[in-house]
């Protein structure tokens, strides 16, 4: 059974000029518009986000979502979860690609929880992750875990 969930981008301007807006407006039924452009080495608004952001907060979110999915049927307490995590652009063959997204967030569970296993779910949460599944990027995973 397929999913659909549709979007609108806008966009308006003139290309004929140097700095044309790289500024658009991402808008879906019954959400927030979200302002986005071209990242900042692009003549992108630094106040909007851009296609790298979007891409490693899609990853970061449908993994932490994964795995409180997998906490929660495992019966195990997750107090907090503040992932400071990176998408890495590069230029490669003919253009740019983001090569790498880092993960790094820091996990609070309640005190005497197993970290052994918080740490499995936490890599498990990967292979379940459907953004994960979707891109090409290398992923790495460094999570830190502390009682409170």
């Amino acid at each position: 059974m397929a999913h659909h969930y549709p979007f609108l981008i806008r966009w308006s301007g003139n290309t004929l000029s140097e700095d044309y807006s790289r500024n658009a407006l991402v808008s879906a039924p019954k959400k927030h518009d979200v302002s986005g452009s071209s990242a900042p080495e692009f003549k992108g608004d630094t106040t909007r986000w851009n296609p790298e952001d979007l891409l490693g907060s899609a990853l970061g979110l449908c993994h932490m979502l994964t795995f409180l999915a997998l906490a929660h049927k495992s019966r195990i307490e997750i107090k907090n979860y503040e992932d400071q995590a990176l998408s890495v652009l590069e230029n490669v063959e003919k253009g740019f690609a983001v090569t790498e997204i880092c993960l790094k967030p820091l996990i609070t569970v309640a005190k005497g929880t197993d970290l052994v296993k918080v740490h499995e779910l936490f890599e498990k949460a990967h292979t379940h992750c459907f953004v994960a599944k979707s891109i090409k990027s290398k992923v790495v995973m460094q999570p830190t875990l502390q009682e409170g």
